[in-house]
Formats: structure tokens, C-alpha cells, sequence
């Protein structure tokens, strides 16, 4: 296992009213964490006055202060600004709430150090015993998020890509588009998509969820109407610029046959059982059988279209 104080490694924190939490989070890092970035994102909670004095007269703790309220994603997007300005080589997000127990940070960093991955993050659906402590409503909305991720971001392999706790190489980060990363609760998501352009492997480290006294400011009936728009314009601009415009191969070819013919039959289907049930008569056989071939046609199709996206996504060793 490789010595973490031979890298230069730092901790994101978005701070957004958890002066509860904040000092609790920076008492728990490691002492290898090199610099601890905690990024003011104008709350009605103030930093501590102990973290704010310790940031003045020591060089480990770094406070940047955002202008305005940037959201969970622009605040650790400045976070990541900063690393890279510090010129750290690894970066690991932590959130200022205390949810994140700071005991599997090694285990975030060592596939990054042994070279597996270049992105690691949690798993909070490997251990079924802490698994069934997660709220149920939190739990199916983690799940169906989940699949939805894996579709719209193409890591068909990984789980749980809403995580926030996560480790990155700052190498990577310089190459992203930070205009692609969402500010508000669809950063994970947006993260994991804009990785995909750069084939990053991303390496999923079981881990326990955990619940404390913290209430989350994102509302339960909110969550489908922010992040299924969102997922889809995502996977829309992935198939686009995966099959028809970074590369053309075998998949674009499904995809180009396969999606119209698909329509087609559902549509057309549709529009001669109304025009038929209308005028009370059968649909002729040769119109059905039509119908029927470019539905079934147009789906294995499609189907050989999401075996060759899954087999493609990027893995890690």
C-alpha cells in the first residue's frame, strides 16, 4: 500500500449553515490531508470563529469565500479551483453536515494512488444491514435516481452515482469542462456525465450510510421534476456525441434504424386502431403484420444498442 504523505492530498468541503457540523467534519480528517479547502457559500450560518482564526494563522486550512450563494455543485466546483491552484494531486469531497464518516477516505484514495481509477466514490447499497437503516423514501428515490444515472452517464457498471462523497485526481479535473458540472443537486450526476468524454474509470467503495441529526434542504417531491429533465437532455447529449459525433460505429447504426423504425410501428400502430375502431371494422392483416415487424424489429435494434453502450462504459481495474 502506498504512503498517502508521498502525495499531495486535499478535502472540499461545501459549507452551506452547518456551523453544528463544520468543526466536527475538520477535527475527524486525517493528519495526511495536506490542505482542508471549506468553501463559504454565503448561508445565514456564519463559519466558526475557531475555523475562521485557525485558517488565518495556519496554511492546512483554507477558507475561499463565494460572492454569492453558488449551491452544493458551484461551491465544490470553486473547491476544485482551488485545489488545482494549491496544485494538489488528489482531491477527496466531503460534506460539511457530518454524514460522511472520514474513516473511508484510504479507501477512496488507494485505487486513485494504485492507478485502478481516477474517480472513486461510495456505495451506500453494499451493506444491507446499514442499508436498511436509510429512510424508505430516500431509499427507492436513491434506486430509481440510480438506474437513471447509469443510463443517462453511461457507467452502467457503477452504482449509487448520486453519492457525494468522493475522491478525484486534480489531473482529471484540469481537463473538465466546468461549464458542464450543474451548481444545485444534479452536481454528482452532471460529474459523472462529463467524466465519461474522458473514459475516466470510476471505482464504487462500499460504505455504511449515515444519518444524523441533519435535515436536507432538498424537498422528497421536488427530486423528479429537477433531475428527470436533467437526465434526460443527458443522455440525449451523450448518445449524440458518443455515436454521431466522436465516433460512428455499429451502435450509431442501430441506433439510426432502429429508434425511427420503433416510432414508427408505436405510432402508426396507435393511429390505424383509432382510425379502424372508429369506422368499425377489423385492421387489414398486412397493416398489422407492418406494424408488428417494425415494433419488434425496432426494439432488438435498440436492445443491441444498450448491450454495446453497457459493454463500452469505461471499468475500472
Amino acid at each position: 500500500m502506498t504512503s498517502f504523505q508521498e502525495h499531495k492530498i486535499g478535502v472540499v468541503i461545501p459549507y452551506y449553515n452547518a456551523a453544528q457540523h463544520i468543526e466536527n467534519v475538520v477535527r475527524k480528517l486525517p493528519d495526511y490531508i495536506d490542505k482542508i479547502i471549506i468553501v463559504d457559500d454565503c448561508g445565514r450560518e456564519p463559519i466558526p470563529e475557531s475555523l475562521v482564526s485557525l485558517a488565518k494563522v495556519g496554511e492546512r486550512l483554507v477558507i475561499v469565500k463565494n460572492k454569492k450563494n453558488a449551491g452544493v455543485g458551484g461551491a465544490t466546483k470553486n473547491g476544485f479551483l482551488k485545489a488545482i491552484e494549491l496544485e494538489l494531486d488528489y482531491v477527496i469531497k466531503v460534506d460539511s453536515d457530518d454524514q460522511m464518516d472520514s474513516k473511508f477516505i484510504p479507501d477512496l484514495l488507494q485505487p486513485l494512488i494504485d492507478k485502478k481509477a481516477e474517480y472513486a466514490k461510495g456505495n451506500r447499497f453494499k451493506d444491507f444491514k446499514a442499508l436498511r437503516q436509510m429512510p424508505f423514501i430516500r431509499k427507492i428515490g436513491n434506486l430509481g435516481l440510480s438506474f437513471l444515472t447509469k443510463a443517462a452517464s453511461g457507467y452502467w457498471n457503477n452504482f449509487d452515482p448520486t453519492n457525494g462523497f468522493f475522491a478525484i485526481e486534480v489531473a482529471l479535473l484540469k481537463k473538465l469542462d466546468f461549464t458542464n458540472i450543474h451548481r444545485d443537486y444534479y452536481f454528482e450526476s452532471s460529474l459523472i456525465a462529463e467524466l465519461y468524454f474522458h473514459d475516466a474509470r470510476i471505482k464504487d467503495v462500499p460504505m455504511p450510510a449515515h444519518y444524523g441529526d441533519e435535515k436536507s434542504t432538498m424537498k422528497v417531491w421536488k427530486i423528479p421534476f429537477i433531475f428527470i429533465p436533467k437526465l434526460t437532455k443527458t443522455f440525449v447529449k451523450r448518445m449524440v456525441k458518443t455515436y454521431f459525433i466522436y465516433d460512428f460505429n455499429i451502435a450509431s447504426i442501430y441506433l439510426l434504424f432502429g429508434l425511427p423504425m420503433f416510432i414508427f410501428g408505436v405510432v402508426y400502430g396507435i393511429y390505424n386502431w383509432i382510425y379502424y375502431h372508429n369506422l368499425g371494422e377489423f385492421t387489414p392483416t398486412g397493416t398489422i403484420m407492418l406494424i408488428t415487424l417494425c415494433i419488434i424489429l425496432g426494439f432488438q435494434l435498440l436492445l443491441q444498442a444498450i448491450q454495446y453502450d453497457i459493454l463500452r462504459a469505461p471499468k475500472s481495474n
